[in-house]
């Protein structure tokens, strides 16, 4: 293990469980769902009429009017969440710093809201009326690229784009910048906006959507028997990560120590996860082994739990398979029953749940479990928070592609007990 030791001294999120920290926690823990019927806009034709919207959010609340329209919403999330995170580590990055703080801010799709308009535009108006601003306004990299320009922030910058591990693998990429000593501090996460009309169709056309249109709320149950499939989502997530001995001279508060990085890939289908959780388990191992924990010290599972009949099977087989027979002591919840699954900010929103857990030692429901599942048979902290003593949460995240990634919290211990 490096001997460089990584604490997280900023928290941010942009969700559909509300638009700050406090308000996001406090609704995860009251077991209360961010989804309803979609209205951004019209779902009559579609399979699926429900998602989990980020709802009251002003872009002019933290951007210039000029700047907010020159970016896609996903942008405007990371930027939002990363200026909560940044004023909550008590950063100010300047002309002494600068070079010595990072970004790296991951995305599952990007800019898609932007690309669906303006090829309206190109169709109907012809390529003279496409902005100038779409391919700025599109790429993935660019909310790393705006946060670090709104910031002024000079170190390493980059995005790591793997579906719906895309935010967990960054902050673990973000973390092994830290270890390697390319940075002091990384504002890192993940940022997704696709509920879009495109969007919606192609995951209604894969079926991978719930059509339990009738109770929107009742529509995301990980683990449970009458699970139909996932539930869109969107928002940021995005957590300071710094090297602890400069946290511990700024003096600033620390929610855990970042202890473990896992990532391995299925190499197995395109969309399906290895149905055995092989790479999973092993994903798990090694963040596990990274850390320096061992499996019996685990006491939270904030997991990647997405709905779906195959995930949620074969993620309670990684577990076990990656623990053993203390997987049945562990709490395991997935907070996507109550904020839908966010894609590429997922792993982030959830890394923070697992911090704020480490905190609080309180852990975050899965609602709507009623029906246990024969092949889902760990402890999944049914419809209510638990109090628990969190000195131990993984959280992992498995996207399309076969991307495994999983990370390792502690509670905060200077002298590493």
């Amino acid at each position: 293990m490096s001997t460089k030791r990584v604490v997280i001294t900023g928290l941010g999120v942009i969700s559909p469980l509300g638009n700050d920290i406090n308000s996001y926690w406090s609704n995860l823990i009251k077991g209360k769902s961010g989804i309803d019927y979609i209205d951004s806009f019209d779902a009559d034709a579609f399979s699926t009429k429900i998602a989990a919207e980020v709802r009251g959010f002003k872009a002019t609340d933290y951007l210039s009017r000029k700047d907010a329209r020159r970016m896609d919403r996903f942008m405007q999330f990371a930027c939002a969440a990363a200026q909560q995170a940044a004023k909550d580590a008590k950063l100010t990055v300047n002309q002494e710093n600068a070079r010595r703080v990072g970004v790296w801010i991951g995305t599952g799709i990007g800019g898609l809201e932007t690309h669906e308009k303006q090829h309206q535009i190109l169709l109907e108006k012809g390529p003279g009326s496409v902005s100038p601003f779409l391919i700025p306004m599109m790429i993935c990299n660019m909310a790393s690229g705006q946060v670090s320009i709104m910031l002024g922030a000079k170190g390493p910058n980059g995005s790591t784009v793997t579906a719906c591990a895309a935010g967990t693998n960054s902050i673990g990429d973000a973390f092994r910048l830290i270890q390697n000593d390319e940075a002091d501090i990384m504002i890192t996460g993940g940022a997704e906006a696709c509920i879009t009309p495109l969007a919606m169709a192609g995951f209604c056309a894969m079926r991978a959507l719930s059509t339990r249109n009738d109770h929107p709320q009742g529509a995301s149950r990980p683990f449970d028997a009458q699970r139909d499939g996932f539930v869109m989502g969107e928002g940021a997530g995005i957590v300071i990560l710094e090297e602890m001995h400069h946290a511990l001279e700024r003096g600033v508060k620390i929610y855990a120590e970042l202890a473990g990085y896992g990532t391995l890939g299925d190499g197995y289908h395109i969309v399906q996860p290895d149905p055995e959780g092989n790479g999973a388990a092993q994903a798990f191992i090694s963040a596990l082994k990274d850390a320096g924990v061992a499996p019996e010290q685990v006491d939270y599972i904030n997991a990647h739990g997405t709905s779906t009949e195959i995930n949620d099977a074969m993620e309670t087989k990684a577990i076990k398979k990656a623990l053993g027979d203390h997987a049945y002591q562990v709490a395991v919840s997935s907070t996507k029953s109550m904020t839908g699954h966010m894609l590429g900010a997922a792993g982030a929103v959830e890394c923070i749940a697992a911090a704020l857990s480490c905190q609080h030692n309180l852990v975050p429901p899965t609602i709507n479990y009623r029906d246990p599942d024969p092949l889902c048979d760990l402890d999944y902290v049914p419809n209510e928070a638990r109090e628990k003593t969190v000195n131990v949460a993984v959280s992992d995240s498995l996207g399309f592609g076969g991307h495994n990634a999983v990370l390792v919290l502690k509670k905060f211990n200077e002298h590493g007990d």
